[in-house]
Formats: structure tokens, sequence, C-alpha cells
């Protein structure tokens, strides 16, 4: 049997640019990014510091972002797209009560007990970052809350037209001063106890 007279086609190339970015490279940057964040802050970060403990070229930092501002932006918007997860417990109580033990794992992370207040001071200086920050502490937490005052007044366990900023500042407020401002353990029995204060609250 004869060849194929037909031409061989040459291998496709792959694309060069943002098509052939490795994403376990993309993720070790995050990585390194939330760990120089927590070890020297945002002021005193920098790519080549962020690329020196993710193992890597500051090229590849750069060819994912163009400045340590946009890849801080980009990791913050990343957080606020997961959101909170919402409770469904059935009960005020109960869903207060879930949305504490989650809050409170989440601020009591090494990483964001240290991330999240430098991250404050510095929106004091960059627009960019304050607008980042609102949405990722600030807008998740408002739909979550709102979800949970909504649940309360269908069963009848809050009156309509119950504030949700108010409620949000009930439940999380004492819990994040206590974690990231006072920077203080949590006793036993604290966030039953804090949940039981907040639904009094609430229904005052």
């Amino acid at each position: 049997m004869s060849a194929d007279p037909r031409p061989t086609a040459p291998p496709r190339r792959v694309p060069a640019g943002a098509a052939v970015l490795r994403e376990d490279v993309t993720d070790a940057i995050r990585t390194a990014v939330f760990a120089e964040l927590a070890a020297v802050g945002y002021a005193r970060m920098s790519i080549e510091g962020i690329a020196r403990r993710a193992g890597v070229g500051k090229t590849a930092v750069y060819r994912r972002w163009k400045s340590k501002l946009a890849l801080v932006l980009d990791l913050v918007s990343a957080v606020a797209a997961e959101g909170l997860p919402a409770p469904a417990t059935g009960s005020l109580y109960g869903d207060v009560r879930a949305l504490l033990e989650v809050a409170a794992h989440a601020l009591r992370h090494p990483v964001a007990s240290q991330v999240i207040p430098d991250l404050l001071v510095e929106a004091a200086r960059h627009p960019e970052i304050a607008d980042a920050i609102k949405s990722a502490l600030l807008d998740g937490q408002q739909g979550v809350a709102a979800g949970v005052v909504r649940d309360a007044v269908t069963r009848g366990e809050l009156p309509e037209g119950t504030d949700v900023d108010r409620a949000l500042d009930l439940i999380v407020g004492p819990l994040y001063w206590r974690l990231v401002v006072v920077r203080t353990e949590l006793p036993a029995g604290y966030l039953d106890d804090l949940a039981a204060s907040a639904v009094a609250a609430l229904k005052a």
C-alpha cells in the first residue's frame, strides 16, 4: 500500500499568552500573596517577594497581574465572589449561631487575622482597595444577614421592617472586635451566648 500523498499538517502551536498560563503556578502565586501579606504587610509587599515565596520568576507574576495592587484586588474580589454560606437551620437562633461559627472560623485563620487589618489601613489610602474590601467584607455578609432576617420574618420570629444593617452589627460586630481588634481567644460558650444576646436584641 502506498503512503498517503496528502501533506501532513504541522502540529498546532500552543497559543502564547493567557491561554498557556499554568493553573498550579497561578495558585502558588495566590497562596504566596496571602503569606507575604501576613508576613510583611501590603506596604512592604513586593512582586519580588511574592515570586520568591511562590518559587517562580517575577515574569510569571507580571504575566498575570500588572502590579501588586491589581493582584491584591483580584484576590479580595475572588473571596467576595465565593461569599458566605447562607444558614438554613429553621430558627433564628440556629441561623445566627451558624453564621457566627463560620465567621469565627474565618477570622481565627492566622493569615486572615493579619491580612484584614492591614488591608483596612491601606483602604484609607487606596479607594480601589476600599471598594474591594467593602465588597468582600460587607456586601456578602449583608446578603447573608438579609436572608437570615427574611426567613425569621417569614417564621414570625422577627417583625416586618427589621433593619438588616443593625442585625449584621449585632451578630458579627462583637465577634470582629474580639478576634481582629482586641485579638483575644473566645472563652467556652462565647458563640452560644453571643448568638442568644444577638437574637434577644433583634427581638427587642
